[in-house]
């Protein structure tokens, strides 16, 4: 896909970097993202992922925002409260950027339509809430042979990892159970953080530059600044993988 008078001028400054240059900027152009879920975490990830020229991003949101997604939520503003999450997310990344394609799904994601959901997307990004449907997205993931890149948050607190089998343990080896679900305090910038590295590693996967963090989870804290990384395994016994 060849990149318009327009495209050349706002990714010039990326383009700049050793290794990127046209070439790599049209292959951008050219992928498709998937992502699930349009809120703290969604907001940064499609925000950095349209702007840096993702060519088509499929988002998908079952629920519309309410004042206490304000504070987090950027894709979203006061004019947008009772319009679906995804729909309000297309207006906004479609301003942001006009040259890539935003396809909004309401849906609410299961096992039964993950799979068209996702489509033809090189990668699925997991920015949900609930551990149910990121094992959904996981199963998705390893089906279509992609890889799904994972960030959680709480507090000023949050995780992030890139996961793709048989490379790497799945998401089911990292984290066996689903928590409890609640409803959990959250400072704005936290999904900021983790939000806009999952997205660095998506345009890592996606550009072929630099390394994702496979085979590993990062653990932030923001209330200390402090950035720790562990090595994830493979559970011989995982219900999803089988460990393999």
């Amino acid at each position: 896909m060849n990149l318009n008078v327009d495209e050349l001028e706002r990714y010039k400054r990326q383009m700049m970097m050793e290794g990127w240059g046209e070439e790599v900027q049209e292959k951008l152009k050219a992928s498709t993202v998937f992502i699930a879920g349009a809120g703290g975490l969604g907001s940064p990830v499609s925000i950095y992922l349209a702007v840096a020229g993702v060519g088509k991003i499929r988002i998908c949101d079952f629920d519309s925002p309410d004042w206490s997604n304000l504070n987090r939520q950027i894709l979203h503003d006061p004019t947008r409260i009772g319009i679906n999450k995804a729909l309000s997310a297309k207006i906004t990344l479609e301003r942001l950027n006009a040259d890539i394609e935003v396809i909004a799904f309401t849906d609410t994601i299961a096992a039964e339509n993950v799979d068209a959901l996702v489509g033809e997307s090189a990668v699925i990004m997991d920015c949900m809430d609930n551990f149910p449907t990121r094992y959904v997205l996981n199963e998705s993931a390893m089906r279509k042979g992609i890889p799904l890149v994972f960030g959680s948050i709480w507090a000023m607190e949050g995780q992030l990892s890139f996961i793709h089998p048989p490379e790497t343990p799945c998401l089911k080896c990292l984290f066996p159970e689903s928590p409890p679900k609640e409803v959990f305090p959250v400072l704005g910038a936290t999904p900021g953080v983790i939000g806009s590295l999952q997205a660095m590693e998506a345009l890592k996967y996606l550009t072929g530059i630099g390394k994702p963090i496979k085979g590993k989870l990062l653990v932030w804290n923001g209330a200390n600044t402090e950035f720790r990384t562990y090595k994830t395994y493979k559970n011989p016994e995982c219900d999803a993988c089988g460990g393999k």
